[in-house]
């Protein structure tokens, strides 16, 4: 019995960034994609004979890249975006906590509809996202963000998060918006058993993520890394964010935020965290050390004044890096374009001209955030085998047609338009616009969620 031939798509006439190992490009190439993984990559036209061909692709003017992993993202926070203008974290949470107190599935899904939705339409492939404020009786949320994620089409690794540590017990958050370790436990374990899809190719998995140091007990924090090994479930959490988290380390537990989530297990490759802002040497060494990843969220910690995290360094020193939306309500464009650019422009303000270059952003943006999500061996370059999640973005346009560099066209021009995105072979977005649902009737049903929940938050 001979097997199905494959069906075939051909990109050719494209510039090409592959991001492999040696930051392979070229200034005309092809790709040929078969079924859901890259055949052939390379300069010049596509292998002559190709058989099973269902679609050419003429790329003149584009450049090919994979496509974009977002590491860091709350997406229920798109109901909440502009609010709290000029507050750092602490005071930021403090005034939003009342309000995604009141969320329920219907908001989440909307929310979720239209987070990804902005992110796709700029590339972005696969996302991570971590939800921890569960309000009793709300409905699935998880659950309802996972079916948003099928819909479009979008590769999807949740986190489920938990806060237990309320403010009556010295935590951040408010009493009522936490949960007791044994509900959060058994929340997170029924989430990894119903959802989690650890084969090959997958389009779905699901992470442990206690929220911070701030919002969770250290048994919840030992107990979780516990319950994701037991799983062999990657562990995600904030770290190192502010100046605030870090006196509340020492104060609370007599060290810093790295060194007490290393005390709790909180260290290692199947780890990753978010901001990783406030770092010293030791604490860049113990990541490097280790394996543990970082999700560098540039827009969300100017917006919040977090300050700027010590990337080159952490680069430098071999951590895996990559990029992150965070929540909309701290990062209001929800794109993840803009961190490629934004990471660069920060550094170089902090560490001078050479401190990233544009195709260190491009790395992070793409073959970083798969290593972050443990999926380098199969997304984050242009290589034979790996999967095709790839993106064509338009550069003989006005905003980019003048810079000769395409890397740097993307990276620091204004966001590209997005021709083509494949995820796992098939299209997400055509010319600019999402293929797998309806934009503007995301963005009404997402205003109507969040008029609701504002209504909800007031009382009325």
């Amino acid at each position: 019995m001979t097997a199905a031939q494959p069906r075939r798509t051909v990109i050719e006439n494209c510039a090409l960034a592959t991001v492999d190992a040696h930051d392979t490009e070229h200034p005309t190439g092809h790709l040929v994609i078969a079924d859901e993984r890259i055949e052939s990559v390379g300069p010049g036209p596509a292998p002559a004979g190709l058989t099973g061909v269902v679609r050419r692709v003429e790329a003149g003017g584009h450049l090919a890249t994979p496509g974009l992993v977002n590491t860091h993202h709350h997406f229920y926070q798109w109901l909440t975006r502009g609010l709290a203008q000029e507050a750092v974290l602490f005071d930021w949470l403090k005034a939003l906590y009342p309000i995604w107190a009141r969320i329920d599935e219907p908001m989440v899904y909307e929310a979720a509809r239209a987070s990804l939705a902005m992110m796709v339409r700029g590339g972005v492939t696969t996302a991570a996202d971590h939800h921890y404020v569960f309000p009793r009786g709300s409905g699935d949320l998880l659950g309802a963000e996972i079916r948003a994620a099928r819909e479009l089409g979008v590769r999807f690794h949740p986190t489920r998060g938990s806060m237990d540590l309320g403010e009556s017990a010295g935590g951040l958050p408010p009493d009522f918006a936490v949960e007791t370790i044994d509900a959060a436990l058994a929340a997170t374990e029924e989430a990894i058993d119903t959802h989690h899809d650890p084969s090959p190719g997958s389009m779905l998995r699901v992470g442990v993520a206690p929220c911070s140091p701030f919002s969770v007990t250290t048994d919840l924090l030992r107990e979780a890394a516990a319950l994701a090994r037991r799983k062999g479930v990657r562990l995600h959490t904030h770290g190192s964010e502010t100046v605030e988290e870090e006196r509340f380390c020492k104060e609370r537990f007599g060290m810093g935020p790295t060194d007490y989530l290393d005390s709790t297990g909180w260290l290692g490759d199947d780890v990753w965290m978010a901001h990783c802002v406030h770092m010293n040497d030791a604490d860049i060494a113990a990541f490097a050390r280790t394996g543990t990843g970082v999700a560098h969220c540039p827009s969300s910690n100017a917006r919040l004044a977090a300050g700027t995290a010590p990337v080159p360094a952490l680069l430098a020193a071999g951590v895996p890096v990559g990029l992150g939306v965070d929540g909309t309500a701290s990062n209001e464009s929800g794109e993840l374009h803009t961190e490629l650019r934004n990471s660069l422009l920060v550094h170089r303000l902090s560490s001078g001209a050479g401190a990233l270059t544009a195709r260190q952003s491009l790395r992070m943006a793409t073959y970083g955030g798969a290593r972050v999500l443990g999926r380098a061996d199969e997304l984050g370059s242009l290589e034979p085998g790996k999967l095709a999640d790839l993106v064509l973005w338009r550069l003989d346009g006005l905003g980019h047609s003048t810079v000769a560099d395409p890397v740097a066209a993307l990276v620091l021009g204004p966001p590209a338009p997005v021709t083509l995105s494949l995820v796992h072979g098939r299209p997400v977005v055509e010319n600019g616009r999402l293929v797998t649902a309806d934009e503007d009737g995301i963005a009404r049903a997402a205003r109507t969620e969040s008029r609701r929940l504002a209504r909800i938050a007031a009382g009325e």
